[in-house]
């Protein structure tokens, strides 16, 4: 094993495969452009990355597309809706307001990605907002952009996740409940906890 230790080592060997190509540059904006925003809007899916003094966080955030809402070319809207309560990204946040955004579209190879900073907004009106059946998120996350975006899609080409014969059987992983069980020796999880998840899941998806 050869560790790196220094910027100007990892630079020496990257070089070697040239210069970075001015496609990679220009892609690269300080806010949303009206082809951006078109990814945004049709997104579905969005990993939000998080840094705070207690560590990393990286975070999924999935719901109808365009739920990460554009409210001027510099700022995004992302509503908080329901989950595990534990709160690690909203933690981070108000204590550091860096956050990075990877969104990803279905059957598209090409990821978006957003770097900026954020706070978290508790406004009723704001929150009422983005109401679905009558459920509003507690909070919204205001992003302001710092850069935006594409990925290239070798990621995605290589590892095939939107190949339909790609995808895993979900029997072939261990459960929930299964890895619950083990965890807590017993104390929650269980077949029990897999098989009233779809309907706790159904009535508390927003």
């Amino acid at each position: 094993m050869a560790i790196l230790r220094s910027v100007d080592e990892l630079e020496r060997i990257y070089g070697e495969f040239g210069a970075v190509g001015e496609a990679s540059t220009a892609k690269v904006t300080d806010h949303v452009t009206p082809h951006y925003r078109r990814f945004i809007a049709a997104a579905p899916f969005v990993s939000l990355a998080t840094v705070g003094p207690d560590g990393l966080d990286c975070s999924p955030r999935g719901d109808r597309p365009g739920f990460v809402r554009v409210a001027d070319p510099t700022t995004l809207l992302l509503p908080d809706r329901r989950g595990n309560n534990r709160i690690d990204s909203l933690r981070n946040v108000v204590r550091d307001p860096r956050v990075g955004l990877m969104f990803l579209i279905p059957g598209i190879g090409n990821a978006l990605r957003v770097n900026g900073r954020a706070a978290i907004d508790d406004d009723p009106e704001l929150c009422a907002s983005f109401a679905v059946d009558g459920k509003a998120p507690r909070t919204v996350m205001v992003i302001r952009v710092g850069e935006v975006y594409f990925q290239c899609a070798r990621a995605l080409i290589r590892s095939g996740l939107w190949r339909v014969d790609a995808q895993v059987d979900p029997k072939s992983l261990p459960s929930p409940g299964e890895i619950l069980a083990e965890l807590s020796e017993g104390r929650v999880g269980g077949a029990a906890y897999d098989e009233a998840w779809a309907e706790r899941a159904r009535r508390t998806m927003w």
